[in-house]
């Protein structure tokens, strides 16, 4: 049962009958009176929980996008259903607003509709509707709660997709799509042209000159299908936050820009995040969309444990999706205990079968810190990021030693260096 500010406006009324009619009798009077008009409009109000109320199946959402979502309330009761209704989500799914005015007919149905903004990604979830059933005074109503669960996938916001149409207009020229061929290791033959001043003399085919008696080149395009592993460390070192994001979302982004990158390429993606299990796993196929659709559904979930990495594992799942030598870049930070105790053991037998690239998002906020000196605890904290910097250089120069290649940016542009990376491969004829 739940009162509304009309009983106290009923109570003070109250005062009226007793000013004329000093004494306790009155005022027992008019309690009872009070109490009685409770009780009424409480039997005349619609019982809530003979309403029938259903979710309309939700999609997918990019955090801090809006979409709504549809209960449907029926209410087969012979009385007016008037009240509030709230639906109970997670406060990070951002549903406004918080209670909603119901006016149901007998017989009838409504659709009442609560917008979403989610602010976290991953499966946002609503526990149940409250519905609050005033009788016709206003004054009492009846309240129950129904479950009626529902799920909203808060996808990762991708900010580095404003990036792709610079790096495939890159990719067009690298990849033959634009008038640009390139010669180089891993290439394939693309066909014959006249040979013009500033070939290279190694591309001439020589039984074509001599059919042709003129000089002809081959030309060449990147070879296409080639594997591209994806590697997301989410143990404990990839929950640290940098600014207001996990270390790990920052590195997502990176890895759906070249999801969409090598997808548009034609290499094969296959996508593997996690830490003592595999939280997620795409197996790239079907064209670059669906790919990247796939990827972003799959690791929307996915978040930080507060475990270490097994590196085995995933070591082991790398091989167990393909034999096809690749690139495998390891999204995981230079935090020299764990990837000392846990990556550098199974680097070896990586390194000797795949082109490997460890991507590493760096906090910008240690730079500051390492710059200013202007009083004692600054200097302090100077000296503990230049600690920090000496660390990460230190591990990023021995996983360079062990012939892997190491990118750590800031979250704004690691997604930028890895893509770069990627076409400079690509250019270069090694992938």
């Amino acid at each position: 049962m739940a009162l509304s500010s009309r009983v106290v406006a009923l109570v003070l009324l109250g005062l009226v009958p007793v000013g004329i009619w000093p004494g306790g009798w009155t005022v027992r009077l008019w309690m009872l009176l009070v109490l009685v008009v409770i009780g009424l409009d409480l039997l005349l109000a619609a019982s809530p929980r003979r309403i029938a109320v259903s979710r309309r199946p939700l999609g997918k959402v990019r955090v801090g996008e809006e979409t709504v979502s549809e209960l449907l309330v029926a209410n087969p009761t012979g009385r007016r259903l008037r009240g509030l209704l709230r639906d109970a989500w997670q406060p990070s799914a951002g549903a406004s607003p918080d209670r909603m005015a119901l006016d149901v007919p007998a017989g009838e149905r409504r659709i009442v509709r609560t917008r979403l903004r989610p602010t976290r990604r991953g499966d946002r979830l609503a526990d149940r509707v409250t519905i609050r059933a005033f009788g016709p005074l206003g004054i009492a109503a009846r309240q129950a709660s129904i479950p009626v669960p529902g799920t909203l996938r808060a996808l990762h916001p991708f900010p580095a997709r404003r990036h792709i149409p610079s790096r495939l207009a890159q990719l067009r020229q690298i990849d033959g799509r634009a008038a640009v061929r390139t010669r180089g290791q891993g290439t394939e033959f693309d066909s014959l042209r006249d040979y013009v001043d500033g070939d290279d003399v190694r591309s001439i085919d020589w039984r074509a000159t001599a059919r042709r008696r003129a000089l002809v080149v081959r030309t060449w395009q990147p070879e296409q299908h080639k594997r591209v592993v994806l590697v997301l460390d989410t143990s404990r070192t990839s929950a640290g936050r940098i600014g207001d994001q996990p270390r790990l979302d920052a590195a997502m982004d990176a890895a759906l820009l070249l999801t969409a990158l090598a997808g548009h390429a034609r290499d094969r993606v296959q996508v593997v995040a996690g830490d003592q299990r595999v939280r997620a796993r795409v197996i790239g196929g079907g064209d670059a969309g669906s790919m990247l659709s796939a990827t972003i559904s799959a690791l929307a979930p996915v978040d930080a444990e507060i475990l270490e990495a097994n590196w085995d594992l995933l070591a082991s799942e790398v091989s167990r999706l393909g034999r096809q030598r690749g690139l495998v870049v390891l999204f995981t930070p230079l935090e020299s205990s764990a990837v000392e105790e846990g990556l550098v053991p199974v680097l070896p037998a990586l390194v000797a079968r795949h082109r490997v690239v460890v991507a590493s998002v760096s906090d910008p906020e240690v730079l500051a810190l390492r710059a200013d000196r202007s009083d004692a605890k600054a200097a302090y904290a100077a000296a503990a990021a230049e600690r920090t910097l000496a660390l990460r250089a230190r591990t990023a120069a021995a996983l360079e030693a062990m012939g892997v290649t190491v990118l750590d940016a800031p979250p704004d542009r690691l997604p930028l260096v890895l893509a770069d990376h990627y076409l400079a491969l690509k250019r270069a004829g090694l992938l």
